[in-house]
């Protein structure tokens, strides 16, 4: 195994094991204090173990090679479990709105506990997520993981929700507005809901073999146009499967080159894709021209 795969390796688990001590915080935080934006921020962390987890996977996959059983390997997973996340999140983000409303309107809302705990936990999530983004981004520099990338980014994400619960934790405990516990709950509610909805579109677009993304396709296009030794190309086709970008293409060639000649300008030039993409599986089928 790389170098560079025990570094993504290393980043997965330090993702799986950082959201597994924040959903057991927030768990005993709620318990003590009954705030809203804390479940909203525990749905969150809930997810980022179900995405860690997933990205953790997708990293052994992606060293484990194709076999007889799957040709193109298994990256499929990656999107089944990713819509998965997303029906899960998106009943998560109903049932805190749907509480949080209930208790707006409620004409004797339940008062909030223990502030200063729970504020104490949301500051501890903070400085561990900052800790482990700190980490991915290294490793991701250092090794060109999309899925760390990716990973790295959706926990940026989730300082907002934690810093709402500590402005709303904080109100309660010097003003009494329990009030804005829940409209921190809904906006948090809101963000995961537009959070489920894109990965799940993501999702649902690989699992139905839609072209990779348009700037992806633009670039391979580019190399492939300016590429010496080829009269055009045809049949190019992209498609998506997890983090996995497969790229098939027809290139025209000079049909007086010898075999050598012919393999070494498709080699040159599947090199070329994969050095810029690397994310990639990419089959070039050669077709003469007279």
């Amino acid at each position: 195994m790389s170098r560079d795969t025990h570094l993504n390796l290393s980043a997965g688990l330090a993702s799986v094991l950082v959201a597994l001590t924040l959903v057991a915080l927030k768990l005993w935080a709620l318990g003590a204090t009954g705030a809203l934006s804390i479940a909203a921020s525990l749905a969150d962390s809930a997810l980022d173990l179900m995405i860690s987890l997933g990205g953790l996977a997708a990293i052994f996959y992606a060293a484990k090679p194709p076999d007889d059983d799957h040709a193109f390997g298994h990256s499929s997973a990656e999107d089944l479990a990713a819509l998965g996340q997303a029906v899960f999140i998106l009943a998560s983000s109903g049932l805190i709105a749907w509480a949080a409303v209930a208790r707006l309107q409620s004409e004797a809302p339940p008062p909030l506990a223990s502030e200063g705990r729970g504020v104490l936990v949301m500051a501890a999530s903070i400085a561990l997520t900052l800790g482990l983004v700190l980490w991915q981004r290294r490793v991701a520099r250092r090794t060109g993981s999309k899925v760390v990338r990716a990973d790295s980014l959706h926990y940026i994400g989730d300082l907002v929700p934690n810093l709402g619960a500590i402005a709303a934790l904080w109100t309660s405990a010097q003003f009494g507005l329990t009030q804005v516990d829940s409209v921190v709950a809904i906006g948090a509610a809101a963000m995961l809901a537009v959070g489920a909805l894109g990965i799940g579109k993501g999702a649902w677009d690989a699992l139905m073999d839609r072209a990779a993304d348009p700037e992806v396709v633009a670039g391979i296009e580019a190399i492939v146009k300016g590429w010496p030794g080829l009269h055009g190309y045809h049949d190019f086709r992209t498609r998506s499967s997890g983090s996995t970008v497969f790229v098939n293409l027809h290139i025209e060639l000079d049909g007086e080159l010898t075999l050598t000649e012919a393999h070494d300008i498709g080699a040159g030039l599947k090199r070329a894709i994969l050095t810029a993409y690397p994310g990639t599986d990419v089959i070039i089928h050669k077709d003469p021209v007279r």
